[in-house]
C-alpha cells in the first residue's frame, strides 16, 4: 500500500521546444543512407524493400487515448514526426479520435492500435480472433485502486462505493480478492467522470484507475489519499501493448516489423529525451482540440512514471514479449473475466516478430 500525504506535490517538468522536424526523403533508388539527428532522416532502405514497403499502401494507427504521453501511443506519433517511418518508405496515418480501435483493427479498416495491458488484450480476443499482439511495452501493471485517506485497507471498501470506467478489470478484483473483500457488499459505481478529485471529495470512497494518470494529479495537487498497487498483492501483470490486424501481419510480416522497427526508434529516442517528446505530444494535441484533455503537466507526470514502467521491464528489450509474461494476466481473465472461449496466450501473440529486431537488446536500425 502506498499513501500519499498532504504536501507530496507531483514534480512537473519544464518544457523544452522540440526543434522543427525537418523529413530529407531521399528516393527509393540507390545506396541507404544514414540518419544524422534526431528530427532529420532519409530514406534507410534499398529499393526492394521500399517497394514492398510502399505497396502495402496506408497504414492507419488507432490511438486508444488520445495523445497521451504513453507507450504504444507517444512512440507511433514521434516515430512520423521524426520522419522514422518515412526512414521506412512506411505511409502511416494516425487516427487519434480514440474510439473503437480494436473494432477497426480487427475488422481490417486499420492496422494497429494500442491497448492498456494484455488482460484487455485477452478481453477483445474472446470477440475476434483477427487481432495479434506484437509488442509488451512493460510488466508492470498499470491499474491502481486510489482511495479516500479514511480508507486504510481494501477490506474497508465494504458497505462503501468504488467506481471504475468501463468494467471493474480483472485486475482489480484479483485485488479485492486477495484483500478478502466481499464484493456484494461494495456498491460498484460506473463512473463518467475522470476527476479524481471526486475520491478525496467523498462522492465516491475509492476509484479503479491508472496508477500514472489520476493517482499523479493528487499527488500534484497535494491532496491527501490511499493508494493500492497490485505488486502490494503480489499480482504480476503487462503494461501496454501493440496490436496488429492478423490477416495483415499474415501478408505483411516484414512490413510490421518495419512499422515495428520505426516505433520502437522513437520509444528510444523519448526515452533518453523525455522532455522533448512530452513537448511536442503536448503540442500536437493542442493543435488537434485535445489539448484540454492532455495538458503538459499531466503528460509529464504521466511520462515520468510510464517511462519507469519501460525501464524497469525485466525480461528482454522494450517491446519484446513471451507466453510466460503473460501468464499471470491469462489466470486473472479465466477467474475473473466472465468471459468464454478465451484462446491460448499463443494464439493472440507473435513473440519474435520484435525479438527478431534487437542484436544483444540493442535495436537494429539501418545505417547504425
Amino acid at each position: 500500500m502506498m499513501t500519499s500525504k498532504k504536501g507530496l506535490g507531483g514534480r512537473a517538468l519544464s518544457a523544452i521546444s522540440l526543434m522543427t522536424v525537418v523529413l530529407a526523403l531521399n528516393a527509393c533508388a540507390g545506396t541507404p543512407a544514414t540518419t544524422s539527428t534526431a528530427g532529420k532522416s532519409e530514406v534507410l532502405v534499398d529499393k526492394a524493400r521500399c517497394d514492398r514497403n510502399r505497396a502495402a499502401g496506408p497504414i492507419t494507427y488507432i490511438s486508444g487515448y488520445g495523445y497521451s504521453a504513453s507507450a504504444g501511443q507517444m512512440d507511433v506519433f514521434m516515430a512520423k514526426e521524426l520522419g522514422y517511418f518515412e526512414a521506412m518508405c512506411l505511409d502511416v496515418q494516425i487516427n487519434a479520435s480514440g474510439a473503437n480501435g480494436q473494432q477497426l483493427v480487427a475488422s481490417g479498416q486499420a492496422q494497429f492500435t494500442a491497448l492498456g495491458s494484455a488482460s484487455d488484450v485477452m478481453l477483445a480476443a474472446a470477440n475476434s480472433r483477427n487481432l495479434t499482439a506484437v509488442a509488451t511495452y512493460g510488466n508492470t501493471s498499470p491499474f491502481s485502486i486510489f482511495a479516500n485517506q479514511n480508507i486504510k485497507s481494501l477490506k474497508d471498501l465494504e458497505g462503501k462505493k468504488l467506481g471504475y470506467f468501463i468494467n471493474l478489470t480483472p485486475m482489480a478484483s484479483a485485488m479485492l480478492d486477495k484483500a478478502g473483500v466481499d464484493v456484494s457488499k461494495v456498491e460498484l459505481v460506473k463512473m463518467t467522470n475522470y476527476d479524481p478529485t471526486v475520491v478525496t471529495r467523498g462522492q465516491v470512497d475509492a476509484i479503479v484507475g491508472y496508477a500514472s494518470n489520476q493517482p499523479e494529479k493528487l499527488k500534484a495537487l497535494g491532496l491527501p489519499f490511499t493508494e493500492f498497487l497490485p505488486s502490494d498483492f503480489g499480482i504480476s501483470g503487462t503494461y501496454n501493448v501493440m496490436e496488429t490486424n492478423s490477416e495483415f501481419l499474415a501478408k505483411n510480416r516484414e512490413v510490421v516489423a518495419d512499422f515495428m522497427r520505426a516505433d520502437l526508434k522513437a520509444l528510444e529516442f523519448c526515452l533518453s529525451s523525455s522532455e522533448e517528446c512530452v513537448d511536442k505530444i503536448t503540442d500536437l494535441a493542442a493543435a488537434n482540440n485535445q489539448g484540454a484533455a492532455f495538458p503538459k503537466d499531466q503528460q509529464a507526470r504521466t511520462w515520468a512514471v510510464e517511462s519507469g514502467w519501460i525501464k524497469a521491464k525485466t525480461e528482454g528489450a522494450p517491446g519484446v514479449q513471451s507466453v510466460d509474461e503473460w501468464a499471470g494476466e491469462y489466470e486473472l481473465v479465466q477467474r475473473y473475466g466472465k468471459i468464454g472461449n478465451l484462446p491460448p496466450v499463443s494464439e493472440m501473440m507473435d513473440t519474435k516478430l520484435v525479438a527478431d529486431l534487437y542484436r544483444d537488446k540493442q535495436l537494429a536500425w539501418p545505417g547504425e
